[in-house]
């Protein structure tokens, strides 16, 4: 079980270092074959520094899977801000739509640092993180989700629950992706971009107003 001792925020340069000997460990060696007393040594601190700052291994992983997490969700914002700010006009929707899944497919999902994050989430014994341990879990879709609420207050859809919206696009787009080959990476796989435009449309179908 993870501590429930009070933890030290410590020096943000120890906490640097110890999050990123922990990962580069975790990666190489796995969760259960990476020691405390490694991680200590690579991140050239005591183990009783590791102890302090993150209270156990288990809790040091969940630090690690987040401060990837929150990466790819700054990746996910700047996506967003890109290519579905300040749209005015209907007859855009599905190119910027479309424009944002693919960037999403190559910039997030076929980046090195969503290929890490699918490897940390499943380094303790091929097994994700439990509850609230993954920094994915809701944020994309809550950010997505306010893009659409912005799109139906403008007329450009008809959105009563934004975040249904959200998670029905995911699924028609990237999500399908992901389903059926195991990976949305549009830059290595041109079977992606077919999926995710008709998924836009079906969208669209379900969503544009008349």
């Amino acid at each position: 079980m993870p501590t429930t001792k009070t933890l030290r925020e410590g020096s943000a340069r120890k906490r640097a270092a110890i999050l990123a000997a922990a990962r580069d460990l975790f990666l190489a060696d796995g969760f259960d074959r990476t020691s405390v007393d490694a991680v200590a040594a690579r991140a050239e601190v005591s183990k009783r520094t590791v102890y302090d700052y993150f209270g156990d291994k288990r809790t040091l992983l969940r630090a690690v899977v987040d401060t990837v997490g929150q990466s790819l969700i700054a990746t996910i914002r700047r996506i967003l801000d890109d290519t579905l700010t300040d749209r005015t006009e209907a007859a855009e929707l599905e190119d910027v739509l479309v424009t944002f899944s693919m960037r999403i497919a190559t910039d997030m999902l076929g980046s090195a640092e969503y290929a890490t994050l699918q490897r940390l989430v499943r380094a303790e014994s091929g097994r994700p993180p439990q509850g609230g341990e993954n920094a994915m879990a809701d944020t994309p879709d809550e950010a997505l989700a306010e893009r659409f609420a912005a799109f139906g207050a403008a007329g450009l859809l008809d959105v009563p629950d934004p975040r249904l919206a959200a998670d029905q696009f995911i699924a028609l787009t990237f999500g399908t992706a992901l389903h059926r080959y195991g990976s949305a990476n549009a830059a290595e796989d041109p079977r992606v971009r077919p999926l995710v435009v008709e998924g836009v449309r079906t969208f669209l179908r379900a969503y544009r107003t008349a």
